[in-house]
């Protein structure tokens, strides 16, 4: 009894010394373009889309654990390994299309910020470039273990979305029977939704950070099995808030008119009518997701470059010891600030829906790499993906494609259609 309680204790202990990276990163997913993106699901479709959220979650735990087993056996990027194994003519591809679209998102999480702030009458011009003056000494002030205890506080936060959902009163039993009755039909709105969906919860950019965090952090397969426990959770976790933000949508804004929201605060304000505090709550959740991605989202494009390129990256290296790191971290904070500032808001909400369809495109090119990566018994060894993980993830990938085929065929026939 005793040495089975020393072992368990033993567990938790290890779970604690790792926790950081599979929780951080799953749940930094629920970011102002995801909130966005499931607002618009709920105040736009009500509870319908609730069932996407099953097949995503099991593809994202099995995503993430992939890399966090890939991190934990090769002790290697994810973006270094697609360098050593397949050339840097595609890596510097893959490069590109993630600096592009991860851009996007970072301009969203200042978009965030300006418009939970703008809730309370502060200006965009007054909260961005103080939010982007924090977020940048966040990183090249601190060291790996400071910066994660504030992620970690971070997602604590999440639980306002909870309570928000609680405080709307939803119908829960629609809420319920829409979370396991799959419908799918082709119209254009509704596959932008789905694979926005996929895509905000399934970024490609969370593979690249996780990996390069596991690394970082220095998780080995001794750890493994706390890792992935650890991973899991996060996966839950996130799934369960994008839940409630659909869900106080839903009863919200949908159930008294459908209709589209512009951004997260407009979702929080229409959760007004029922209660200041699910107004202030879902505002602060707004906030709080904001700043975390503003944050996580350079330091994960800068790592997946530095890597895949070949430069020396790392929070826990100076500035000499890793330059252009440093300087790609502060450009995209730097750039993403001020086009925030010079976009227009409408044009805004638009950029981050589509940067979250983009994420749902790119997203097979990611995980067929992985796959293959996963699959090179002289790099994983023993620890190989098992036909399951494939299974799933293959089809993950096939059905990505057929829905983003699909919602290109759809707009293309509304083109010609239009010009004729």
């Amino acid at each position: 009894m005793l040495k089975h309680l020393r072992r368990f204790r033993t567990h938790i202990a290890i779970f604690f010394a790792i926790l950081g990276p599979g929780f951080i990163t799953a749940m930094v997913d629920n970011d102002s373009g995801g909130i966005v993106t499931y607002s618009q699901a709920g105040a736009r479709w009500g509870y319908l889309p609730l069932w996407t959220l099953i097949p995503i979650t099991i593809a994202l735990i099995l995503t993430q654990e992939m890399c966090s087993r890939m991190g934990a056996v090769t002790g290697k990027g994810l973006s270094d390994l697609i360098r050593e194994e397949f050339g840097l003519r595609v890596t510097f591809l893959v490069m590109v299309l993630l600096v592009a679209v991860n851009f996007t998102n970072i301009i969203s999480e200042f978009a965030g910020v300006a418009s939970s702030l703008g809730l309370f009458g502060v200006p965009s011009w007054v909260c961005v470039p103080l939010c982007a003056v924090v977020v940048w000494f966040l990183a090249v002030r601190g060291n790996y273990r400071s910066v994660e205890k504030i992620f970690l506080f971070a997602c604590t936060i999440f639980v306002t979305y909870i309570i928000s959902g609680f405080l709307v009163q939803p119908d829960w039993k629609q809420a319920a029977i829409n979370s396991f009755r799959p419908k799918l039909f082709f119209d254009s709105e509704y596959l932008a939704m789905v694979i926005g969906m996929v895509g905000t919860t399934i970024a490609p950019w969370m593979q690249f950070y996780l990996q390069a965090a596991v690394v970082e952090k220095g998780i080995t397969m001794k750890e493994y099995a706390e890792s992935r426990i650890e991973v899991v959770f996060g996966c839950i976790m996130t799934s369960v808030i994008a839940f409630f933000i659909i869900v106080a949508c839903a009863g919200a804004i949908w159930a008294v008119h459908p209709r589209d929201v512009q951004d997260g605060a407009e979702a929080a304000l229409g959760l007004k009518p029922f209660g200041q505090y699910a107004f202030l709550l879902f505002a602060a959740g707004l906030l709080n997701a904001s700043v975390f991605a503003a944050c996580i989202l350079p330091l994960s494009t800068a790592y997946s470059v530095c890597e895949g390129l070949g430069f020396e990256s790392g929070v826990n290296k100076s500035w000499k010891e890793a330059p252009v790191f440093y300087w790609l971290y502060t450009l995209l904070i730097v750039g993403g600030a001020i086009f925030d500032l010079l976009i227009p808001k409408a044009r805004q909400y638009q950029m981050i829906l589509l940067s979250q369809v983009i994420n749902g495109i790119l997203l097979p090119i990611v995980l067929i790499y992985m796959i293959l990566l996963l699959n090179k018994r002289s790099l994983m060894k023993e620890w190989v993906s098992s036909p399951v993980y494939n299974w799933i993830v293959w089809a993950t990938v096939i059905i990505m494609i057929g829905l983003t085929m699909a919602f290109a065929g759809i707009n293309l026939k509304d083109l010609l259609f239009a010009k004729s």
